[in-house]
């Protein structure tokens, strides 16, 4: 599990720009599904046939990211955020511009030293930043295949700390992945699975709208990370690390995804007779594919299985690999014992 983890987020995979995530997707999938395919979108729908019901898991594939919006005489490259940033977690940081090839730079701004007292009370802006590839002009810029629209990833490779956890970038949501994964290598039921990887979550969960419609699934399923208010800043406390799988119960104050009570207590109860620990989540920010997939046609019951996350959506998330396993577990065990969830 450790090992698939890292080999997915270290890989490179912007909202829009999955290329790089999808191929590694594709290899990965290939041997535990009856049909491989790619859909319009670039969605990644693995099939592997059974009988009735038919259950889609999904994870999103793509990071929040950076895009190239101006390149100036000195060469210095202003950008655009590609989902949700806060904009003091990207300064200083190293980035990759992925143009003809890979090039690396740094994002900077002004310095302290040439600050006026006012402004070093304030957080430096995004619109104030810009990235430094180390270039002498703009036509320098230009010759390495960097233009504007060039996607622009964290420089970020995951690490292993203590007690069995990891940090690095794009946790969110190649976690997801590894928990689908695993539940797809593993399976050992009768319902047909849609495995789907889909793009564009980030940005206004748009591979998942498309592949739940297209394939019109019975039930579904979303593999994602779950905020950890477990460290100082946090208030309640009610997600933390190495707690168990996490079941959402309902997220962005009922505006994204209130989970139908047949599918919470399926879950629940899989993992109640199963040993496996878990928590309820009663988010009010953030939403999830699911929020789209279960409006998707006539209406399709959808669950979510998250993993406890700390410092989501910048270059050091971190996460349990004992979480992540047992929200794999979860996931298995109950597409696997489907006939137990009565949602008619």
């Amino acid at each position: 599990m450790k090992d698939l983890l890292i080999k997915l987020a270290n890989a490179h995979g912007i909202s829009g720009y999955e290329d790089n995530i999808r191929e590694i997707l594709k290899e990965e999938m290939k041997e535990y599904v009856d049909e491989l395919r790619i859909d319009k979108l670039g969605n990644v729908i693995g099939i592997r046939h059974g009988e009735e019901p038919s259950i889609m898991i999904a994870a999103h594939m793509d990071e929040i990211g950076l895009m190239v919006k101006s390149i100036d005489e000195n060469g210095f490259i202003k950008f655009t955020k590609i989902g949700g940033w806060y904009d003091a977690t990207l300064l200083n940081s190293r980035v990759i511009i992925h143009g003809k090839e890979d090039v690396y730079g740094v994002i900077g701004s002004k310095p302290p030293h040439l600050m006026k007292d006012e402004e070093k009370k304030k957080s430096i802006e995004s619109k104030d930043m810009f990235i430094d590839i180390g270039a002498k002009s703009k036509e320098d810029v230009i010759k390495y295949g960097i233009k504007v629209g060039s996607p622009i990833s964290l420089d970020v490779e995951v690490k292993e700390l203590i007690n069995d956890r990891i940090t690095g970038k794009a946790l969110d949501d190649r976690v997801g992945l590894a928990v689908m994964l695993h539940a797809l290598k593993n399976f050992n039921g009768d319902a047909t699975i849609y495995a789907v990887g889909t793009v564009q979550e980030e940005v206004g969960l748009k591979g998942a709208r498309t592949s739940a419609f297209g394939l019109s699934p019975d039930i579904a399923i979303v593999c994602e990370v779950a905020i950890a208010d477990d460290h100082p800043g946090t208030k309640n406390g009610n997600i933390k690390l190495d707690g168990g799988a996490v079941i959402t119960v309902a997220d962005a104050a009922g505006r994204g995804l209130i989970t139908h009570p047949s599918v919470l207590k399926w879950l629940e109860n899989v993992a109640i007779e199963n040993n496996i620990p878990y928590q309820l989540e009663v988010a009010e920010g953030g939403t999830t594919d699911a929020a789209v997939i279960h409006l998707t046609k006539e209406g399709i019951p959808t669950g979510v299985i998250s993993v406890p996350t700390r410092y989501m959506h910048s270059g050091v998330e971190l996460i349990s690999i004992k979480d992540v396993e047992n929200a794999a577990k979860l996931l298995k065990l109950a597409i696997e014992n489907v006939e137990e969830l009565a949602y008619e």
